[in-house]
């Protein structure tokens, strides 16, 4: 959801409609931005997003932030970059791309991710390079920098478990992550999260996260397995309602 807050509205961009602006000037609240515009048919298949000087002015950040955010939708395969001529939408949506999150209930997206996630886990434990520990450190401190910012943090979250995903290394992976995530950006967990994430619970979940990378980092993959999957329960026992606030 675009936020304004006492400073005046960031540039008009033109050729699209105008770019939703960002919580935070950080890479993981921007590429959340454009992911969204591009996912809410703002850019079509093959379209040209704005010049990285452009986006920098919209958002308020600095071109490395803007080029990093850029390297990470092209990561999920949402554009292409080409040298001296701009980055490019490459994604389609599909008729029934709305339809199942229409019909996956909360319960069922996290059900799927406590069967995912674990091996995305023990694959980053084999694969992660030294810059995809720094990435994920990053992320890290992003949702930690959230505080009881129930919105900041469901988006540093979000690229929590995706620069996990993109430490596998494998394609595939990262693909099918990304279909996840794209569920999980759906209004029916948007109405939820809310109550869910109040600050009591936004520092447990921190705790695991933190307790995730430091397994990660140290390759220990039955901890940080036994980690993520903890993570998960908890967060299926909190869409349940079952444990106390």
């Amino acid at each position: 959801m675009a936020q304004t807050g006492a400073k005046s509205d960031p540039p008009q961009i033109t050729g699209s409609d105008e770019l939703p602006t960002a919580s935070g000037a950080g890479a993981a609240a921007i590429t959340t931005r454009l992911r969204e515009a591009i996912l809410g048919g703002h850019y079509a298949d093959g379209e040209r997003l704005p010049a990285e000087r452009e986006l920098t002015e919209h958002f308020g950040a600095a071109r490395g932030t803007i080029r990093e955010a850029l390297r990470r939708l092209e990561e999920m395969g949402l554009v292409t970059r080409r040298m001296g001529s701009g980055t490019f939408v490459i994604h389609r949506t599909g008729p029934d791309e709305g339809d199942i999150a229409e019909l996956t209930s909360p319960i069922e997206l996290i059900d799927v991710r406590l069967a995912i996630e674990p091996e995305i886990v023990r694959m980053a434990v084999a694969n992660a390079t030294a810059r995809d520990l720094e990435r994920l450190e990053a992320t890290l401190a992003e949702c930690e920098a959230a505080g009881g910012d129930s919105e900041a943090f469901s988006q540093a979250d979000e690229q929590f478990h995706r620069t996990l995903a993109e430490a596998t290394r494998n394609p595939l992976m990262i693909w099918l992550y990304g279909k996840i995530n794209d569920v999980r950006g759906h209004t029916q967990w948007n109405a939820m999260k809310g109550k869910i994430l109040t600050e009591t619970r936004i520092g447990e979940y921190n705790t695991q996260h933190r307790k995730l990378f430091e397994a990660v980092r140290s390759r220990d993959m039955d901890m940080a397995v036994e980690v993520m999957e903890s993570h998960l329960g908890e967060a299926r026992e909190d869409l349940l309602g079952v444990r106390g606030r």
